[in-house]
């Protein structure tokens, strides 16, 4: 059979193309590093490969996403330790104010530094991230949360919804706390406030209230107590009731100066002399007032009205201590409202460092398998790499041996 000189060389010319081809493959492969360069190579690994990629992306943006939550937790702590640091400037007042050998001046003195408490607080309330996005005030971001109104009480302008984060595949968090949350609150566990009436005339004062019995059946009620005369030995008497509905709860209990009262699973002493028709309420936290600011107003203001030296000094001394006594039980529920919310911000900041080793992790096992899928086999590569260079030095060997394959070379 006859074989044209042309098709021996598009014969060789074919072999040596292939071989070179396979050959500039491997260099393809040992010059990225990649043992797979088109999906075609590995139609099942590429498609793997592109999982864990798109699985990798994933979880970089949730890294991200934990950084930005991070940074807000931590702006936040930050402010609610200056917070705590305030609260607590503003108890050690409150606690001065009670001295019983303050003149109006004093106490004057004492209101100011109070005021300039609450204009601290008041800025710290409303503290941004250093690019106009407010701390407390909820996803109204840009509104500024506390705004004194026309009679100068501050007024939250915030909503009560929080942002929300993907900090992890089934895990949202929430990147900070509302005003409301932190100024305007109290514990579940805050108890009983006592609150005396501005206009009692005697001279009773109550000490601190505590809970004595949280089962009794009257726990969480809100309290009044009522002083009046016996009708019949003019002995002060007491009469308990609900401060809401006004319905008596039991009979009238025989007053006794100092002498523990226990009634609806709290206790508390009552010192002094009341007048007839004075009265005390005892209301749980949550209802009687946790606004911070609120209550620091009402305390400012009573310092600054001069004490009556007339005949009822006695009385507006024992009202003011009342006064203080309040505002001394509120600003302790403010600031264990203030710590708890602070605790609930370092739990979140630890979860999130639980979830960046996690992520970390899980991050490590999609290289690894990206690396498993993808990554290039040097040793099997460069071995065939020279095998390939070899099969093309022989093609072209070949093809110069066909070459010379030439009958008129013998003819002299």
């Amino acid at each position: 059979m006859r074989v044209a000189t042309s098709t021996l060389y598009q014969q060789g010319l074919a072999s040596m193309n292939n071989q070179q081809s396979k050959l500039l493959y491997v260099q393809q492969q040992l010059g990225t590093g990649r043992r797979i360069l088109t999906p075609s190579d590995d139609p099942v690994a590429a498609t793997r490969a592109l999982g864990v990629a798109q699985a990798q992306s994933v979880n970089g943006q949730y890294a991200t996403t934990r950084k930005q939550a991070n940074a807000s937790l931590g702006l936040e702590e930050n402010t609610l330790q200056s917070v705590t640091t305030t609260i607590q400037n503003i108890q050690s007042l409150l606690v001065n104010a009670g001295n019983g050998t303050m003149s109006d001046t004093d106490r004057a003195s004492l209101a100011t530094a109070l005021q300039g408490q609450y204009d601290q607080l008041m800025g710290l309330a409303n503290a941004d991230d250093g690019n106009g996005n407010y701390l407390f005030a909820g996803l109204q971001a840009n509104t500024v949360p506390f705004a004194k109104n026309a009679a100068g009480a501050a007024v939250y302008q915030g909503d009560n919804s929080h942002q929300l984060l993907q900090v992890d595949v089934a895990r949202q968090m929430e990147s900070g706390n509302t005003g409301a949350e932190v100024f305007m609150s109290v514990t579940t566990n805050a108890g009983y406030v006592l609150n005396g009436n501005a206009g009692n005339a005697g001279t009773a004062t109550y000490g601190p209230i505590s809970v004595s019995d949280p089962t009794n059946p009257l726990y969480g009620t809100p309290l009044k107590l009522t002083f009046q005369p016996n009708a019949t030995t003019g002995a002060m008497e007491y009469q308990v009731s609900n401060a809401t509905t006004g319905t008596a709860i039991g009979t009238a209990q025989p007053y006794s100066d100092g002498t523990p009262i226990n009634v609806g699973g709290v206790s508390f002493t009552v010192k002094g002399t009341p007048a007839a028709g004075d009265s005390l309420t005892a209301v749980p936290a949550q209802q009687a007032g946790a606004d911070i600011f609120a209550n620091l107003q009402n305390v400012i203001s009573a310092l600054k009205k001069p004490i009556d030296t007339g005949a009822n000094t006695d009385a507006a001394n024992a009202n003011l201590q009342n006064v203080l006594a309040t505002g001394i039980r509120q600003m302790g529920n403010s600031l264990d409202n203030v710590l708890t919310v602070r605790s609930s911000v370092g739990s979140r900041m630890q979860e999130l460092d639980a979830l960046d080793t996690i992520g970390q992790n899980r991050d490590l096992n999609s290289k690894s398998a990206l690396s498993d899928l993808q990554d290039l086999n040097y040793a099997s590569a460069i071995t065939e790499y020279y095998q390939r260079q070899t099969a093309l030095q022989g093609a072209q060997q070949s093809f110069m041996q066909i070459q010379g394959m030439n009958l008129f070379q013998y003819l002299r």
